[in-house]
């Protein structure tokens, strides 16, 4: 299977489907670790593959590093999803995410804050990088 922008947009439409069908089951105000629960469950029943709290590799100059960063969720094996329930996101937390999809050689990521009214409008953005610009259509 040959990755495509459409494939990935397609992707980011069933995993946003689990995700708004989560929130919709909880509401807000939870911890972050009840949404990961949650939500790769239902994940697993829409027969969606994932690795959970992956532990993102760093390669510096022929040095491997073994370190603590850990992403939430990571969809296939090309979407890492970072999981948030916080007031607001801030620009760290972007960061965070943009920095996994690199070390992760992803080209699309999402991040999600379950601590809102709407978790499509308020809570979900998406991200992409020069890896998905490449991509075919």
């Amino acid at each position: 299977m040959e990755l495509t922008k459409s494939y990935l947009k397609n992707l980011t439409y069933k995993v946003t489907g689990a995700i708004i069908e989560v929130h919709k089951h909880l509401g807000s105000g939870l911890l972050e670790s009840v949404y990961h629960k949650c939500l790769k469950h239902e994940l697993a029943l829409r027969g969606i593959e994932f690795k959970s709290e992956l532990n993102v590799p760093v390669h510096f100059k022929g040095l491997n590093l073994d370190t603590d960063l850990k992403c939430d969720l990571f969809v296939e094996n090309i979407l890492p999803i970072e999981l948030k329930s916080v007031k607001e996101i801030l620009p760290i937390h972007e960061a965070q995410l943009l920095t996994y999809m690199k070390l992760l050689d992803a080209p699309k990521g999402l991040l999600i804050n379950f601590n809102v009214k709407n978790v499509y409008n308020e809570g979900h953005k998406t991200f992409v990088n020069e890896l998905f610009r490449n991509l075919k259509e």
